[in-house]
């Protein structure tokens, strides 16, 4: 029986960390009191101009590949999370491996579920390797939102950064990823979204995101819920054999409404929103990654990883690290 077990880890932020204080200094109408008591963000990375998700997704990708133990060459699959790519096509996939310096003819693509991204991509990933096709595969999730952001909309314009994580997952003889769980539901699409788009290299529509703040909680908390019972129970356990929760950093209230929803103290739910905001597909493997750096993740743990998005989208993956 082949299996797929998370080798190794990585992440990326770009430039200096930008505060509460710092938007009110670049004149949004806000103040850190406000931005922190509704969402519990302190900061962000906002990434350069001339700095894309490919860029951002290489950063995380070394990291990742140097803690699996392995070279870019034996990576044979290639699954990009991203809701900002570099270009309409090539995929980003595509790019960042060039960037690896990859020429092995694997397989790339990217994904888009916005902020469930990576949850589906690791899904999927796990998916071509226990079929036996793939043998290692790099995952990432990597957001450059602020090109996507009103910044005169202080409703959504504090919420977001820029930054990419990343895993291998490797074919083991051993269990990893114990169960995987991806819905959505096209129907609450309005509530979150970014309703334009190019024709003929004129902006059709409304090219920024658009959300209506409190649909979304609403709705996330529910299917957040419901989505990691669905994963515990398909793999015969319970939330008590869970040692971390690691879900999508959207806002604090999201993560403290569903920790108490599931009965999961926030004591065992890894939250890093704070320090970088709402990086959509990036969120969960880059709070997955610095919960492995600072020790808190351990080997032999079972981690439930899980996301919201716009779409609606919604997913978990259980694994055993």
């Amino acid at each position: 029986m082949i299996y797929a077990r998370v080798a190794g880890t990585g992440s990326f932020l770009p430039g200096k960390p930008i505060t509460n204080d710092d938007l009110v200094a670049r004149g949004i109408e806000t103040s850190d009191e406000w931005i922190a008591e509704r969402t519990g963000i302190r900061m962000r990375h906002l990434a350069e101009p001339d700095v894309t998700a490919s860029q951002l997704a290489y950063e995380a990708s070394v990291r990742a590949i140097e803690a699996a133990g392995c070279q870019p060459s034996d990576i044979d699959l290639i699954i990009v999370a991203t809701s900002t790519p570099d270009y309409i096509f090539p995929s980003t996939a595509a790019l960042l491996q060039a960037r690896l310096g990859i020429t092995n003819g694997g397989a790339v693509f990217d994904l888009q579920a916005v902020c469930t991204g990576f949850a589906y991509a690791l899904a999927t990933a796990e998916k071509f390797i226990r079929s036996g096709s793939n043998k290692r595969a790099l995952v990432v999730g990597a957001e450059v939102f602020s090109r996507i952001l009103d910044w005169n909309d202080r409703g959504t314009c504090v919420l977001f950064g820029d930054g990419a994580g990343a895993v291998v997952l490797e074919a083991s003889a051993r269990p990893g990823i114990l169960a995987t769980a991806l819905h959505a539901d096209g129907s609450h699409s309005p509530i979150l979204s970014v309703p334009g788009q190019i024709n003929r290299g004129v902006v059709i529509g409304d090219p920024f995101l658009r959300m209506d703040g409190q649909a979304v909680f609403k709705f996330a908390v529910k299917v957040l819920g419901e989505v990691a019972r669905e994963v515990v129970e398909q793999a015969g356990l319970t939330m008590g054999d869970v040692d971390w929760l690691i879900p999508h950093q959207a806002n604090m209230r999201i993560l403290q409404a569903t920790g108490k929803r599931l009965g999961v103290p926030m004591e065992k739910v890894i939250a890093t929103v704070a320090q970088h905001g709402n990086t959509s597909a990036a969120s969960i493997p880059l709070a997955l990654d610095l919960a492995v750096r600072d020790g808190r993740v351990q080997r032999g743990q079972k981690l439930l990883l899980e996301g919201v998005g716009g779409g609606f989208t919604w997913g978990a993956v259980l694994l055993e690290f």
